[in-house]
């Protein structure tokens, strides 16, 4: 068994920022920043798989084999990242005793966090990732699980992350999150849900990423130009009376999360390389999770904070929880062999650019109203944000998905759209910092005043 190596951070320039886009929220401009090294996610993924099993109720203190020899590495990771950026990722291991039907006798959960504090307090961005890994028997805590897709991809996906973005200086604080007890029961991320609502932070993003780095699918299938993002409409927080409402006003497709998961898509379209015939797809799949099925984002999702979860295109379940084994020459693991690290630069690139995007810029506005019943004129409200040097106020027709105009409005919060009818039109607003970046967009609720 390999003992764990630190990786060393390496230099990033970055360029400056860029005037958003008339359509959709683009990211700050990127054309320099360093892209996603391929050879260093491959040795995340072959360290956190030499740990031999990331089970959640493996060893904690063994220091060569299991979940708690991956999560010190995985601290050690930050530490570095830290020392090479002069100091600028704060370590944290956050812990809580969880027991349930796959923890019987009761299981301490740690996340390991990489805190890259912003100039603005209170305000977050989370991206995270589950170190843990398991076999066809959940309970098994012992034999070889390697979780290389599954999701030491995402994990590697988080570590790169904080690489490329630590050079920079953001508004929002970024929290770089790799998760325990994601089999057991989503522990380690509603571990880190009720904190942030114990600490009161305000959350614009959350970001998880699971099963990220294949691109060849069950039975073969290859899905190489495209990753699928999972988004709610209408808030699973929300009460019944507040459904209600955004169902009258409209609303059931620009809820946070799903404003977010639209960003994500316009960030991505944005990015260099998304040239003609080359082009790397958000597949905007409007659900909250795959069919059935949940992820880290969920207990954000009940706590009211926008979250997503990127997953490949084309699944291999041979390659998901299973023991390791070939039976007729089927092959079942989920090892490295089955991955594409290629792929998962690709994946890489697009958080990286839309955690830039959302954490570099103002809040969105908190509330936004729109007024203008028995006339073809609209009245547009919303909130000051702290730091807006202006607001981009866009709307579209009632059958259109994606916003289609749009009118940038300074020092006012409140605006006219003449000839916007209110019956056949939704409406948002974004806020835009001094140097273009933008905010996701908040829709337009109905003016009670």
């Amino acid at each position: 068994m390999n003992r764990p190596l630190l990786l060393a951070a390496l230099p990033l320039v970055l360029a400056p920022s860029a005037v958003a886009a008339p359509r959709k929220p683009a990211p700050v401009a990127a054309a320099t920043r360093e892209a996603p090294s391929q050879q260093r996610m491959r040795a995340t993924v072959e360290q956190l798989v030499a740990f031999g099993t990331r089970h959640s109720l493996s060893s904690p203190t063994d220091p060569v084999r299991g979940i708690g020899a991956a999560r010190t590495w995985t601290a050690g990771q930050f530490a570095a990242l830290s020392q090479a950026c002069g100091g600028c990722i704060t370590t944290e291991r956050l812990s809580r005793r969880f027991t349930g039907p796959r923890a019987p006798d009761g299981v301490v959960i740690e996340d390991v966090l990489g805190m890259q504090a912003g100039s603005e307090p209170g305000r977050y961005v989370i991206v995270g990732a589950h170190i843990d890994s398991r076999v066809t028997d959940v309970m098994n805590a012992t034999a070889d699980a390697p979780g290389a897709n599954d999701d030491a991809s995402g994990v590697a996906l988080v570590l790169e992350a904080a690489r490329i973005l630590s050079k920079q200086k953001f508004r929002a604080t970024i929290v770089y999150a790799v998760f325990s007890g994601e089999e057991q029961g989503l522990w380690g991320a509603t571990l880190l849900a009720d904190t942030a609502k114990a600490r009161g932070w305000q959350v614009d993003a959350m970001l998880n990423n699971d099963i990220v780095g294949n691109s060849v699918g069950q039975g073969g299938v290859i899905d190489a130009n495209r990753v699928r993002v999972f988004s709610e409409g209408i808030r699973s927080s929300e009460s019944l009376v507040e459904a209600t409402e955004r169902r009258g006003i409209g609303g059931e497709d620009d809820g946070p999360s799903r404003a977010l998961a639209k960003a994500i898509d316009g960030i991505a379209d944005s990015l260099p390389g998304q040239a003609r015939g080359n082009r790397f797809d958000v597949m905007l799949d409007r659900r909250p999770d795959r069919f059935g099925r949940g992820g880290d984002h969920e207990p954000f999702l009940k706590l009211g904070y926008p979250a997503v979860r990127f997953s490949v295109g084309a699944e291999n379940w041979d390659r998901q929880h299973q023991d390791v084994r070939t039976e007729n020459g089927r092959v079942f693991a989920d090892t490295i062999d089955g991955m594409d690290f290629a792929y998962l630069a690709k994946v890489t690139s697009i958080n990286v650019a839309a955690i830039a995007q959302i954490a570099g810029a103002p809040a969105a506005p908190a509330s936004v109203s729109v007024a203008g019943a028995l006339t073809r004129d609209t009245t547009v409200k919303w909130t000051a944000v702290p730091g807006a040097a202006a607001y981009k106020v866009r709307w579209r027709a009632n059958d259109r998905q994606e916003w289609s105009d749009a009118q940038t409005v300074t020092d006012a919060t409140t605006t006219l759209l003449k000839n916007v009818p209110v019956d056949d039109n939704f409406v948002g607003v974004s806020a835009v910092g001094a140097d273009g970046a933008e905010s996701l967009v908040t829709f337009a609720g109905r003016d009670r005043g």
